[in-house]
This record gives structure tokens, sequence and C-alpha cells, in this order.
């Protein structure tokens, strides 16, 4: 109790601060060297300005502005104190600034976004062309969504996450992208699924399954759910080789669609729905709420929002802070 008691005796002999209407009505007066001038910047009564130039006066311990044919000149102290009067004032102005907005074309900015390899396949190339077309000095760096994915987000080392990540709540911000249900790739030579892929060839077939990610757990509880049989033959890290390993055997791969399809495309292979009932999940965007407000931020989830929300007929315009 008496250290505390002499710590409050310590900040009573700090000087208070002065008004911010003092600290403009002295550097007006330094400026214009007239207090009906100042009175007239200020939008006051001169009597008002006159008061307050008496309680700068006695808060200062000095006359600071002496009457003169010439105006009011100041005295040696107020000469002192202009200075930084002036920087108070500015530093003041700076903090009710708003932060300028981000210009991708003269910016020369790294975002580093967390996704998985599926997303190196299906969005970031889309991502890559849009910002070399309009930041040529943008860098992007892609980081796999690990447990190190919230506090990378949080300390800001990384600006963004993208995917299937139920574990980011509480302090987070979360917007859909778009929806995901299943497919199935197929080598167009296989012997025995040609138009189409039912359940019983579903169980009968081998697979390669990839067993990275959220979505993996999904299809796995699906399938022991169901107790359906599975003959999973290889298991991959990633999306790495899958296709090239679909298009050279007879094995089947059950993946998201957005992924299925661009594989599909890209390598001439057969994709149909998925016979199993897998849940459909939503891919999202997710940053922290101590980046909310950042420029930067704000414009690469608004970038990803415009390239990718409602692909798949499903999607949010909004944003929504997890509670935990």
């Amino acid at each position: 109790m008496p250290k505390t008691m002499g710590m409050e005796r310590q900040d009573e002999r700090k000087p208070a601060l002065l008004d911010v209407r003092l600290l403009r009505l002295f550097d007006l007066l330094y400026s214009t060297r007239s207090v009906t001038r100042a009175a007239e910047q200020l939008g006051q009564a001169q009597p008002t300005v006159s008061i307050w130039l008496s309680r700068l006066r006695q808060e200062l311990g000095d006359p600071l502005f002496v009457r003169t044919p010439n105006g009011m000149e100041p005295t040696p102290r107020a000469d002192a104190l202009a200075g930084p009067v002036k920087a108070a004032i500015e530093s003041l102005q700076r903090l009710t600034e708003r932060e300028p907005e981000f210009e991708p074309a003269t910016a020369a900015r790294r975002f580093r976004i967390c996704m998985t390899d599926a997303s190196h396949i299906t969005l970031l190339p889309q991502l890559l062309a849009h910002i070399h077309a309009v930041g040529a000095h943008i860098r992007i760096e892609a980081l796999l969504i690990d447990a190190n994915t919230g506090p990378l987000l949080q300390s800001g080392e990384a600006d963004l996450a993208v995917g299937l990540i139920p574990e980011l709540d509480s302090g987070f911000y979360q917007q859909v992208l778009y929806g995901q249900d299943w497919v199935c790739l197929v080598n167009p030579g296989h012997p025995r699924i040609r138009d189409g892929l039912d359940l019983c060839q579903y169980q009968a077939e081998a697979h390669v399954a990839v067993v990275g990610g959220t979505g993996h757990r999904l299809l796995d509880g699906a399938i022991a759910e169901q107790r359906l049989n599975r003959r999973v033959l290889v298991d991959l890290p990633g999306f790495l080789g899958l296709a090239a390993i679909v298009r050279t055997t007879d094995l089947i791969a059950t993946l998201p669609r957005h992924t299925g399809e661009t594989l599909a495309a890209a390598n001439g292979l057969l994709l149909f729905p998925c016979p199993v009932r897998i849940p459909a999940f939503t891919v999202k965007q997710h940053w922290h709420s101590r980046y909310h407000h950042d420029p930067g931020n704000r414009w690469l989830r608004t970038t990803c929002a415009n390239l990718f929300q409602q692909r798949g007929g499903s999607g949010a315009s909004g944003s929504v802070l997890a509670q935990a």
C-alpha cells in the first residue's frame, strides 16, 4: 500500500497534458501573430480565444505572446516551444488519418498464404496470373496448412489460409469461397469402367488414396460409417503424381470436385460422381482479427473472393468472426 501511494504522489507531480485546442491556438498565434486571425481559423469568437490564451499562459508559466506594433510577438519561451508544438500537432493528426489503400501496381510486398497442395493445382495458378497482371512486384509464398497455421496468422507471419480448417475458431475471420462435393477419377482406358461408376464397381476396384488433409478424414469416416469396402493399394501424402498414377493404372482416385475437375481436364481422365455418400464441405479463406483492417490483407482476401467465390454454386459474400 505505501508503494502504491508513493506512485500516486509521483503521478500527481507530473505536469498536466495540454488541451489539443490550446496547442492549435499556440501554433496559429505563432504563425499569424494575431489573436483575431487565430480566432477566425479556429472558428471561435475572439473573447473565447483570449480566454484560451490566458489559460495557456497560466499552464506554461510564461506570457508566450506579447502585444507590439507588429502584432503578437513570441517570447523566447514561445520560440523554444514552437517546434515541439508543431510536431505534437502533426503526430496527433497522423493518429486520426486513415491508412492509405493498398496499391498493387506500386506495392512491393510478399504475401504468405497457407493452403493445401491441391490448391497449388487449382487456385494458385489463377491467383498468380491475376496478381502478376496487376502487381508486378508482389510476391506470393505458399505455406502448407498444419498445426502452426493459426499461430502464423495471429503473428502476421502468414496473411491468409485457404481450405477446410475447422480448428481455426475464436479470433479468426472466415469467408466461404465455394462448396465441394466428391468425384472419382478413372483411366479412360479402364477395362471395366467406361460409362459410369456404381457402388458395386467402387468396392470391387482398387484405389489410390491421398492421405493428407481434413477432406481425407471425411472420406475415411464415410467409408467406415457405411461399412463399405475400399481396397487401397497406394497411399500418397499429396496430389503430386496422382494424375499420372490414375492415367497409367486401373486404380480409382476419390477426391473433392474442384481438384478432380482440374486434374481430369489437364490429363484426359474420366470423371464420375462418387457413389459413396461423403459429406460435402465448404472451402473458406481465414485471417486473424488483428489484420482485419490491414489494407494489404483486405486487398488479398478481396482478390481471392472475386476470383474463387461462388464456384460450384456455393459461397457467401460476407465474412464472419468465429467465436470460441
